[in-house]
């Protein structure tokens, strides 16, 4: 299923307004979303990760200023219901492959913010041990593959998972998020047609935030219509407003109901914006602060929020509540990555070459 848009430019570029492009569920039952807590407590839970993401980048944005953290950092502030939203979907035991953009990616899969954040710093006890970085994100014990620095690098990674899992005869979906500037790349081509012709249990996420660094989609892509594209691999793709936590996480569960239902790879479009530039370095000179304004005014978290407020599930005190953990929780976070150590300079070679021996055995 496929939902025909109309090409978007830079000068009309305008967020998707609710109801018009995606169905929006209520945390009821029939849209498969956990009865545990109830619709009420589920989206407060929803809200708390998405106010988890955005709390830690913004400290982010603090201590690159403040030279704590280098290198490259691309902040995920505005795109959070969707990686909120489609882990709600998945399982412990399903995979997930990220982008450079995964800091949300990897809280939302539970990997805490203290060993994110020293990841952040280059600490020994950071989730990649401090060698990734910001980029590289990685836990194993979560079946979180990266963090991936490549435009579109992830993907056949994504397909190598789905198909080994599928050999194995395991009921596991492998979830790949990448950009819009991944279908200029022929790994992207290559894994749709595999993936369709394999069956493979593949969930392709594509967070389309218009803009691929600095270059819009338009300018790149002839056809604007992503979604439409990967249908045309002969595999089930529709689009969906990625402002909205729970039309996001309500379309990642059909999605994952069909793949494990052994129809093949699935394909969400989910049209989204970062509200920041492309990362720490861009002066974001390509795009007008308008739209930027424009788009803030459907804030993920701020759609969940006054949405819960106008049906009485949430009043200032459980919201401050909600803010203060989160603010201690990052507190610590950052307090433990600069109390951690850094590795030592003999260790260099470590996991980067075997002696003979180790090779052989």
């Amino acid at each position: 299923m496929t939902v025909a848009r109309p090409t978007r430019t830079r000068k009309d570029s305008a967020p998707p307004k609710s109801g018009k492009k995606a169905k929006t569920t209520k945390g009821n039952a029939s849209a498969g979303v956990p009865s545990g807590r109830g619709a009420t407590g589920h989206r407060t839970d929803l809200l708390e990760s998405m106010l988890r993401i955005r709390r830690f980048e913004e400290r982010c944005v603090e201590l690159y200023s403040a030279a704590k953290i280098r290198g490259f950092v691309h902040l995920y502030i505005g795109e959070e219901a969707v990686a909120v939203g489609v882990n709600e979907a998945l399982t412990p035991e399903d995979a997930v492959v990220s982008t450079y953009r995964e800091h949300g990616h990897a809280l939302a899969r539970g990997i805490t913010a203290e060993a994110v954040m020293a990841e952040m710093y280059g600490r020994t006890t950071g989730c990649s041990g401090g060698r990734g970085g910001s980029m590289h994100l990685f836990d194993a014990s979560r079946r979180f593959y990266g963090g991936n620095a490549i435009v579109a690098g992830g993907l056949p990674l994504a397909a190598g998972l789905a198909l080994a899992d599928l050999m194995r005869g395991q009921d596991h979906v492998t979830c790949c998020f990448f950009g819009d500037g991944a279908f200029a790349e022929g790994e992207f081509h290559e894994t749709a047609n595999l993936a369709a012709l394999w069956k493979l249990p593949l969930l392709l996420v594509c967070e389309n935030n218009l803009y691929a660094m600095g270059t819009a989609l338009e300018r790149h892509e002839a056809q604007t219509d992503l979604a439409m594209r990967a249908a045309s691999y002969g595999m089930v793709a529709w689009a969906v407003d990625g402002m909205d936590v729970e039309a996001v996480e309500h379309a990642a569960r059909r999605a994952v109901e069909g793949i494990r239902t052994g129809t093949g790879p699935h394909f969400l479009e989910l049209r989204t914006y970062r509200f920041r530039a492309h990362s720490m370095y861009d002066p974001d000179r390509y795009r007008h602060k308008a739209e930027v304004e424009r788009w803030k005014e459907r804030d993920p978290i701020g759609l969940l929020t006054d949405r819960m407020r106008e049906n009485g599930e949430l009043g200032d005190k459980e919201l401050a509540r909600i803010e203060q953990r989160i603010t201690d929780e990052i507190d610590h976070a950052v307090e433990a990555a600069e109390q951690a150590p850094e590795e030592p300079v003999e260790h260099l070679l470590h996991h980067v070459t075997s002696s003979s021996a180790e090779a052989v055995s």
